[in-house]
């Protein structure tokens, strides 16, 4: 309530990106401070055991993370975690420091909850992060790390690109996501192309694995668009399959606006960029239920895209995921929005006859027949 009626209106006072950076500078605030994050835990966090699920070789208190994009700089991660997310994503992390896209490049559709941006992974580089996240000591959240391509790598040079990105922070990772689906890196969705993606994927993995050889293996994560054909969202389920990859995140923001309730006028002001938050709804899960009826159970599935509520998340899950993420949606609902969530869900698995949510995975796939490999 006190989000809504009077932080947000101050927020949306400023521009999205001053407002997103006197957030960040906020959350920074809370990580440094002793018992800082335990207050907002105790103020906010909820849990329930019907939420436990396992992923990533641990155990999570609640399917629901935050997603990439928000803490980019891997800066205040535990107290994101705080707020009542089972894990936290930071990134997009490129191997070289970088300012990203001129401003502005982050903009507000209120009218449908969404945000267009063109940030351009704008970030201090793999090196910085990895020296912040070694003096962290040790943590509550589980970490997943982001790595996109360095925009003025050539794309014949972005498997070592990545491959630095990944041997620096594989000592800090508690899973690891290739990043080949933003549309504001120019060339990065070409890499989305199996023959591309497959030795960009392989490389990685044989960093992870050198890097981290006598600890719990990394899992390695690819996010995708919501904008692949059919036939290409195939080939990746396939290339997962083949490659054994951990897991696939459905889906990154999209370039399309098609049924948008905004002003045209103001979404054209809005300018080339990624869309999210709730019109992507319905591609998001139509993308992931393709996903599930590809690869099964044998790769971990992860929703992402237009997530707003308990009946959001819940839909995903029965859809095949084990896990969601939110980001577009906690601009807009505040930072109680994690924990209202996991009420809604726990609440629903229960009303369905559950008695952990890890039994309604895939429960709407399993009565649907997969397409025909091709």
């Amino acid at each position: 309530m006190l989000y809504r009626l009077v932080l947000r209106p101050l927020l949306y006072a400023l521009p999205a990106e001053t407002a997103h950076h006197l957030v960040m500078a906020g959350m920074r605030i809370l990580s440094a401070l002793p018992f800082g994050t335990r207050i907002v835990g105790l103020l906010l966090r909820w849990s329930d055991p019907v939420l436990a699920v396992e992923a990533f070789g641990r155990e999570l208190s609640s399917p629901l993370g935050l997603a990439a994009g928000l803490d980019k700089d891997a800066q205040a991660f535990e107290a994101f975690g705080a707020l009542g997310f089972g894990f936290v994503e930071v990134g997009t992390i490129t191997a070289e420091p970088q300012p990203g896209n001129p401003r502005p490049r982050l903009f507000r559709l209120p009218k449908d909850r969404a945000l267009v941006n063109r940030m351009g992974f704008n970030n201090r580089g793999a090196r910085a992060a990895a020296e912040r996240l070694s003096r962290a000591g040790s943590r509550r959240a589980c970490l997943g790390i982001n790595i996109g391509k360095t925009k003025l790598t050539p794309n014949e040079l972005v498997i070592d690109d990545y491959a630095k990105s990944a041997e620096l922070l594989a000592p800090y990772a508690d899973y690891m996501v290739i990043n080949v689906s933003s549309p504001n890196t120019p060339g990065l969705r070409d890499l989305q192309a199996v023959a591309t993606l497959r030795p960009l994927l392989v490389r990685v993995r044989a960093v992870l694995d050198a890097a981290r050889p006598a600890d719990p293996r990394v899992p390695l994560l690819l996010k995708i668009a919501p904008d692949l054909a059919d036939d290409d969202i195939d080939a990746i389920g396939d290339l997962a399959l083949e490659l054994s990859l951990d897991g696939l995140i459905a889906t990154n923001t999209t370039i399309a606006r098609t049924g948008l309730a905004s002003d045209p006028r103001e979404v054209e002001a809005c300018g080339a960029g990624g869309l999210s938050g709730a019109p992507l709804k319905a591609r998001s899960l139509a993308v992931l239920r393709r996903l599930r009826a590809r690869v099964g159970t044998r790769v971990l599935l992860v929703a992402a895209g237009g997530i707003e509520t308990g009946d959001d998340a819940w839909a995903r899950i029965c859809a095949g995921a084990t896990l969601v993420q939110i980001y577009t949606s906690l601009i807009y609902g505040g930072p109680g929005l994690p924990s209202k969530i996991a009420r809604e869900l726990a609440m629903r698995a229960r009303s369905e006859g559950f008695s952990r949510i890890t039994e309604a995975i895939g429960s709407e796939a399993e009565s649907l027949d997969p397409p025909p490999a091709s």
